[in-house]
């Protein structure tokens, strides 16, 4: 199914506020990035959905975060979506729900909803970090720092669901090292800096 990512993007900025936009732009990012590392490494299983269904549930994850679905959230993604004349295919639904599957119960089985699942709270995270830098930038934001944060600083960004983030290495998920997860995501959340402020 292809998706009009300019109608989503639109969608996602009039209803979010800025800096859950932003969140979202870089939960995108982190899909696609992740998708790209997992192919490229050749850890993907053939039954792993499209790649633009990775980066569409990042960037429609939180669109009914606001407004009168916001209690609702995540449950009303359909909904808040079909206010713009925008629908998602079961598949990338399937993907957003997992990004909050202690309150959707919907558990993740495939690569794309781990990685929403694992990925989510960590773009807060190395947001944050960037944000105590005399500079501000993502550019100057080295793995070491966002992973001594992430371990030995539980209350620097204590919003981040670190047990969660850290589920990227089970066997069963992802199997990928904390600071390689961490580093796939920096990365993915650098190379879109200049559209998230940061």
């Amino acid at each position: 199914m292809l998706y009009d990512r300019q109608k989503f993007y639109d969608a996602a900025k009039s209803r979010l506020e800025t800096n859950i936009f932003y969140r979202s732009l870089a939960l995108e990012a982190c899909m696609g990035e992740m998708y790209d590392y997992l192919n490229q490494a050749g850890l993907f299983n053939p039954t792993e959905p499209a790649r633009e269904d990775w980066t569409l549930a990042g960037l429609v994850h939180d669109i009914d975060y606001s407004g009168e679905f916001k209690e609702d959230h995540p449950h009303k993604t359909k909904e808040a979506l079909a206010k713009f004349d925008l629908e998602i295919s079961d598949i990338v639904f399937r993907i957003v729900q997992c990004h909050a599957w202690r309150i959707t119960q919907v558990e993740p089985k495939n690569k794309a909803e781990w990685t929403i699942f694992c990925a989510d709270s960590l773009t807060g995270l190395i947001t944050a970090v960037a944000l105590i830098l005399p500079s501000k930038k993502l550019a100057d934001v080295k793995l070491s720092s966002v992973t001594k944060r992430f371990l030995k600083e539980p209350k620097f960004a204590a919003g981040t669901r670190r047990e969660e983030v850290s589920m990227c290495s089970r066997v069963d998920g992802l199997n990928l090292p904390l600071e390689k997860f961490i580093e796939i995501c920096l990365t993915a959340m650098q190379k879109i800096s200049g559209e998230i402020g940061l």
